[in-house]
């Protein structure tokens, strides 16, 4: 299929890309930039992505001419997974600019899609959106931020109904791996490699951790389903459903003997809970990659990143 995917840049971006890529469809993958604007972190997802035979469209912000001219040329699938995100996890996140960036000229995006052949646009949304996942009860949004994909999912999934162009909805919680954004994994691996140990501070949350491999296989498959006009209108991916303080020992117990490197980890007593204490997927069939794999190939990825002498 020839697909138009937006939010390359981003971690999980850069894996549907370069998923999609391997599995042999033409991927196009929208960037809001010229590329030298981006840093060494992006750069190398761009090369990651580019050595699958994606191709990237610079300077293609969403629902701008450059990308309506592209969109006009015609796609199989209309794939939304870019969003606006900055200081996304404050409480001062901008979630009207954030709804508008999201969505704008979104009439004319549909309607051109649909014009052009696509046959569905799926969009991407978050766990911690209002009324996703599985968790404490009410599933309020988890965050301005999250508040603010589940009113541009909302407005996707109206604006398609208008049009008569189907629409599907792929719900990511909280995955990890090789390009991943310097969070939990990152600050884990930093202190080990440092010869410290890593205190996990938050280890009562109980979270849906996934292999970024994982995540895109799902992705993949989630896409080739809705393009075939199967009635599917939702995939949320699970795997990893335990305390941040289990998956922190069972990151050390993966990753420690694969790098020879010693994992050591303290808790804290958590008493604060500013975000839901559980918030999880809940479709566990839909994960079939090897995970002793995913952890190979993570190990062989830290080891460029994080270069240490065997203890």
């Amino acid at each position: 299929m020839k697909i138009l995917l937006t939010g390359v840049s981003s971690f999980t971006g850069a894996w549907f890309a370069r998923a999609l890529a391997e599995r042999g469809h033409e991927v196009q993958g929208t960037l809001q930039r010229p590329v030298d604007t981006y840093g060494p972190a992006h750069q190398a997802r761009f090369g990651f992505m580019e050595s699958a035979g994606v191709s990237l469209l610079a300077s293609h912000p969403f629902g701008h001419d450059a990308f309506l001219q592209t969109l006009a040329e015609g796609f199989d699938v209309l794939c939304l997974h870019g969003a606006y995100v900055h200081d996304y996890k404050s409480l001062d996140f901008d979630v009207v600019g954030a709804v508008q960036a999201n969505t704008r000229n979104l009439r004319e995006v549909v309607s051109l899609a649909k014009q052009s052949g696509v046959r569905r646009l799926i969009a991407t949304g978050s766990v911690f959106e209002e009324g996703e996942g599985a968790g404490e009860q009410p599933l309020g949004a988890a965050s301005p931020y999250g508040l603010s994909k589940g009113i541009t999912w909302a407005l996707f999934r109206a604006y398609c109904e208008r049009a008569d162009l189907p629409s599907a909805k792929f719900v990511i919680p909280n995955p990890f791996g090789p390009y991943e954004e310097p969070r939990f994994c990152a600050y884990l691996m930093r202190c080990w490699t440092n010869g410290q140990v890593a205190r996990v501070n938050t280890p009562s949350y109980i979270r849906d951790n996934i292999p970024v491999r994982m995540l895109a296989s799902a992705y993949v498959d989630f896409v080739a389903r809705a393009a075939a006009a199967e009635p599917v209108l939702y995939c949320r991916p699970s795997c990893y459903v335990e305390s941040q303080g289990s998956f922190a020992a069972r990151f050390a117990r993966e990753i420690g003997p694969r790098l020879a490197l010693e994992t050591p980890l303290s808790f804290a007593v958590q008493t604060e809970f500013d975000e839901p204490r559980m918030r999880v997927n809940t479709d566990r069939d839909t994960v079939n990659h090897d995970e002793a794999s995913c952890w190979d190939e993570l190990a062989a990825y830290y080891r460029t990143v994080y270069p240490t002498e065997p203890s």
